[in-house]
């Protein structure tokens, strides 16, 4: 028995000593978050450029950017967060209404791995009349609803942008993007990912390498185009340009096109709705299905098959060039 209990202390010690060493470094008075305040009028503009780190921005009814920056090193090694927190660089600016953050890894090529252990978020409040240019290259941003314009682009990472009185332009490299409306244009690019669009007052372009893109409105043109996915617009009223790879296309036309529509998929169907009154010249082909169309016609051109069909609707006008290579084609009214 006594063997046993002087057996014990060793294990003890070194379980109290490895207790102490793994203490969370939270607790240990690293300086983790940094906290500016800068005083400015409406319809400034904030700009942050950041080697990485995910970015949240909101809104409030102050002429003031509050900035939080939160550092979180992925270690317990002090020595390594220590070393990985003074190798980030941040510098703020302020010329006149505008604020400008920057976040610089600075470390050496060596230890450049070091950004992937250290989780940096941006979190921003600022005035309701106010413009943003965002860049990072690895995380997430998000803008809540914001009088002004709006630039977002990163590197990897989903994109959510709220009701922007403004245009939007909203880039990554990997994620999906949500826009819930915007008074403006919007240019909305994923390498892959799906993209969400609710209501635009203006001309819509959206692009995705794989995924599917749906719009609930454009009161200006639309072009969408993805490599993989469905297309979805119920309601244009410019003229449309839809392309897919892989996957139905959808569309109501609400208003009388200037220009010539479009709408193409290599496998899936495409289906169109116009209102009454709308003048187009339908040039529709299915090649491994069949066309169906509501409107009667003048100039009428079909095959016996009827995987093709040629006329002017209510007396013509743009064209209307719908193709699918497997699938059918509907022209419905709405």
């Amino acid at each position: 028995m006594k063997m046993q209990k002087k057996l014990q202390y060793p294990g003890f010690i070194l379980a109290f000593f490895l207790m102490f060493v793994m203490l969370p470094l939270s607790g240990q008075s690293l300086d983790l978050e940094v906290e500016k305040t800068f005083k400015v009028g409406a319809g400034g503009t904030l700009t942050i450029d950041s080697d990485l780190g995910s970015i949240d921005v909101t809104t409030h009814s102050s002429n003031v950017v509050d900035v939080r920056v939160i550092r979180d090193p992925d270690t317990r090694n002090r020595e390594d967060a220590e070393r990985m927190l003074e190798e980030f660089k941040l510098t703020f600016n302020q010329t006149g209404n505008d604020v400008e953050i920057v976040g610089e890894y600075d470390g050496n090529r060596r230890r450049w791995r070091r950004r992937d252990n250290l989780n940096v978020e941006y979190r921003v409040v600022v005035p309701e009349n106010y413009n943003v240019r965002l860049n990072t290259a690895g995380g997430s941003i998000e803008v809540g609803d914001l009088d002004g314009t709006v630039e977002a682009e990163t590197a990897g990472g989903s994109l959510r942008f709220g009701n922007i009185n403004g245009p939007v332009t909203g880039t990554t490299a990997g994620g999906s993007i949500t826009l819930r409306s915007s008074v403006g244009d919007a240019d909305i690019r994923t390498a892959g990912g799906s993209i969400s669009i609710g209501d635009v007052d203006g001309n819509v372009k959206a692009r995705t390498a794989g995924g599917s893109i749906s719009i609930d409105q454009a009161k200006g043109n639309v072009e969408a185009e993805t490599s993989g996915g469905s297309i979805r617009v119920e309601e244009v009223m410019g003229y449309i340009d839809a392309a897919t790879s892989g996957g139905s296309v959808t569309a109501t036309i609400t208003k009388q096109p200037s220009d010539d529509c479009r709408l193409t998929t290599s496998a899936g169907g495409v289906t169109v709705y116009l209102k009454d009154d709308i003048g187009v010249n339908l040039d529709a082909k299915a090649s491994w299905g069949r066309i169906d169309c509501d409107f009667s016609m003048t100039d009428k051109v079909s095959r016996e098959d009827e995987s093709m069909l040629k006329g002017k609707i209510n007396g013509g006008g743009p064209r209307l060039y719908l193709r699918t290579s497997s699938g059918k084609v509907k022209v419905r009214k709405y």
